[in-house]
């Protein structure tokens, strides 16, 4: 699937993906309805892209200004797509780009970091967006009024889990296809 950078300073620009299923990339009429929910709040922004896979998410926040993008993956290959994505649309400079596990990530971010976007897009069908959703709320690195954004393919992106949506206010939802996006906020 040919990824591109929709608008902003690297507009246009084509985003490499990883060979084969490992990842899912967001389907780009998926990131377009995304960002057209948050474009006129990105400018300065924080933004975590948990689950990055090539990055798009993230480096489409930084190309319409975002300030700052944490790419976080366990796949040292997606990481190094995610290097050579960064450096290919010039925004290189305002990405950190890890290798690790995503709760080793939430759990050594406590309080360092704060994030105003949070993008939420782990494999479907194993709970790890229920698991993420969880974990959250215990790290203090999203700022007050920052939304999350959360990809899934059932809607429920608590996984019928009573306690965790109690730690959140679901500010938009819509269906694309088989993909369900939630924006979510703290309460």
């Amino acid at each position: 699937m040919a990824m591109r950078i929709i608008t902003g300073s690297a507009r246009g620009t084509r985003l490499a993906t990883l060979d084969g299923e490992a990842t899912r990339p967001t389907a780009e009429r998926v990131k377009e309805a995304v960002f057209s929910m948050i474009q006129f709040d990105l400018v300065d922004a924080w933004v975590l892209d948990l689950f990055a896979g090539s990055g798009q998410l993230g480096l489409e926040a930084l190309s319409r200004g975002a300030e700052k993008a944490h790419f976080i993956d366990t796949s040292s290959a997606a990481t190094d797509i995610i290097r050579m994505n960064a450096q290919k649309t010039h925004l290189y400079n305002r990405c950190r780009i890890l290798t690790m596990d995503w709760a080793r990530y939430l759990k050594s971010s406590r309080g360092l970091y704060k994030f105003d976007f949070v993008f939420l897009d782990p494999p479907y069908s194993t709970g790890l967006l229920h698991d993420t959703l969880a974990l959250l709320p215990e790290c203090d690195i999203v700022r007050n009024g920052a939304w999350i954004i959360a990809e899934d393919e059932n809607g429920d992106p608590f996984d019928k889990d009573d306690l965790v949506a109690s730690y959140y206010n679901i500010e938009k939802q819509n269906r694309y296809g088989r993909t369900h996006i939630t924006v979510l906020s703290l309460k």
